[in-house]
């Protein structure tokens, strides 16, 4: 019992030191996570898209 009240007493501890991100700051990062989300979204379709017409092209001969 003493070890888990230690381990509680030292993530409270941790906790104190963690400084989350203001309104601004988290609106910022997540329009820059989904605008690399949709850009290699595309640029991946775009290589599926290219790579199964080589291939089918490939199969037809």
């Amino acid at each position: 019992m003493q070890k888990l009240k230690q381990f509680l007493h030292e993530v409270k501890v941790e906790m104190k030191k963690v400084v989350f991100p203001n309104r601004e700051e988290l609106l910022g990062s997540t329009q820059v996570v989904i605008v690399s989300v949709l850009m290699i979204s595309a640029f991946l379709g775009v290589i599926d898209y290219v790579l199964s017409r080589f291939i089918r092209a490939l199969l037809r001969f």
